[in-house]
């Protein structure tokens, strides 16, 4: 008997963001088109002779779909369960796409779940696209030139911006803590448990990058379809009310109303 391997949120940086951003219309049709029974390798000439994503060059597809295939089928419950869904509601799109390119890729995880957060936190309403660069460059120190870390900081920034963090697309650009409907959360909570990550399921990037602490989170959990929380002198209690993520997202009408 095999025992079933847990994913992981990856820890090794790469350079997917400069391919590839947050991509919203492009990820859900990836979403409905992936069919998780057939293989990976086979998607990209599917794609580009079905235009899943329009009138792209075989080259954009095969990039879409190999970017796509690290943030989305590395996490099999997840695809199996967005494809399932078929259409998914537009406010929570962006939602899914910026969970899974945080799980996937480390440098954005860290600037959004870590930079940005505390550089709220420490005051500055802003930020600025050279500014970002030499966090990059501060970051991994002589691993990219000049122009590659420039550019490393206008796609985060513009993924972010796509993702309700950001507010404007031009320096200074205003930082912004979204609010997240709750069924995202409530996504974002299922996928964590069923993922391993650093840090835990109540004090992580991926909360932090919309703005809550462990403390806050907790408060909002009365809202968040699919979790039971109660907390009565002094004991605190969660109730999972479904197995897992797809579990949850096939009883969850909301998603799909």
């Amino acid at each position: 008997m095999t025992s079933q391997v847990v994913p992981s949120e990856s820890t090794t940086p790469h350079t997917h963001i400069l391919k590839v951003m947050l991509v919203v219309d492009d990820s859900h049709a990836y979403w409905h088109h992936a069919d998780p029974r057939v293989p990976l390798g086979q998607r990209a000439a599917l794609a580009f002779e079905g235009r899943w994503f329009g009138v792209k060059s075989e080259a954009r597809v095969g990039n879409l779909v190999t970017v796509m295939g690290n943030r989305f089928d590395a996490y099999p419950e997840a695809l199996a369960l967005l494809h399932s869904w078929g259409r998914v509601p537009s406010a929570v799109r962006p939602w899914i796409c910026h969970w899974h390119t945080q799980l996937s890729d480390a440098i954005y995880r860290k600037f959004t779940g870590e930079y940005l957060p505390d550089r709220r936190a420490a005051g500055h309403a802003a930020v600025e696209r050279d500014v970002v660069a030499r966090w990059v460059e501060g970051e991994f120190p002589g691993r990219w030139t000049a122009v590659t870390c420039l550019k490393f900081a206008s796609n985060m920034l513009s993924a972010a911006h796509d993702a309700g963090l950001i507010k404007s697309r031009r320096d200074p650009r205003q930082l912004h803590r979204p609010n997240v409907p709750d069924v995202a959360l409530a996504y974002l909570l299922y996928l964590l448990r069923g993922v391993r990550i650093a840090g835990t399921l109540f004090s992580n990037p991926y909360l932090r990058s919309v703005g809550f602490t462990q403390e806050s989170i907790v408060d909002r959990l009365a809202t968040i379809p699919g979790i039971a929380y109660r907390a009565l002198g002094g004991i605190h209690d969660l109730e999972w009310q479904f197995n897992g993520l797809r579990d949850w997202g096939n009883h969850t009408a909301a998603v799909t109303a």
